[in-house]
């Protein structure tokens, strides 16, 4: 899992390319990586990368209040906004649902995580081949689902993430 912060360091309405900032998953791969790039170049950032073996160990709530306590303490601002329904308890931590849609910032920071994990399970597709990750990239699609049944879980899969279609 990667969790990302942004605050950019320049006045992006200067730059036609952030108009097309949104959520990552509404990109294609091509465009998230060129504004992967554009992103980095124009912004203080911090990307929070956390194992399957800390979540399985720590819990997915704890590790993603760890990740955005860390981010805060890498990029100074005067408030933090991050996409979803809750806070995690965290002082200075505002929310908003679709805030990935709607708030330039955490879209970046949204298509800096994606990135950041869709490469990482590319490079680690060959070690893993029978699991295809550099195709579904580690998501619980149905040819995702099909490997783990046949192959059962590698040990980069979260042993306590519930898969409901794998009761069945």
């Amino acid at each position: 899992m990667c969790i990302a912060g942004v605050q950019f360091t320049c006045d992006i309405s200067k730059n036609k390319n952030f108009d097309t900032l949104t959520d990552s998953k509404k990109l294609s791969p091509k465009k998230r990586e060129f504004l992967y790039e554009l992103i980095i170049k124009n912004s203080n950032y911090h990307i929070v990368s956390v194992t399957n073996t800390n979540i399985d160990k720590k819990g997915l709530t704890l590790c993603i209040k760890d990740a955005i306590l860390e981010i805060m303490q890498n990029i100074n601002a005067s408030d933090y906004l991050m996409d979803g329904n809750t806070s995690f308890g965290i002082d200075k931590l505002k929310h908003k649902i679709k805030a990935d849609m709607s708030v330039k910032e955490v879209s970046a920071a949204s298509i800096l995580a994606k990135v950041t994990r869709d490469r990482y399970m590319i490079s680690v597709s060959k070690e893993y081949e029978n699991y295809n990750f550099d195709k579904h990239k580690g998501y619980g699609t149905k040819a995702h689902i099909q490997c783990i049944k046949k192959y059962g879980f590698s040990s980069l899969h979260r042993l306590s993430y519930k898969i409901k279609s794998m009761d069945k």
